[in-house]
């Protein structure tokens, strides 16, 4: 019988649980990792293009 009036109440409460706002936080902050990694990289890519062009 527990488990019958349990199971109405967790139906109830997932709803307001933050879960999905949370894992919107970890992909927003994932995003800017992403971006400032490309630029880096872009950066990188840059400076070895132009140090090696001063050679000549």
């Amino acid at each position: 019988m527990k488990k019958i009036i349990a199971f109405p109440c967790i139906l109830g409460i997932i709803p307001l649980l933050s879960s999905c706002s949370a894992i919107g936080g970890i992909f927003k902050a994932g995003v800017w990792v992403g971006v400032l990694g490309i630029v880096l990289v872009i950066g990188l890519i840059i400076f070895i293009v132009r140090r090696s062009s001063n050679k000549n």
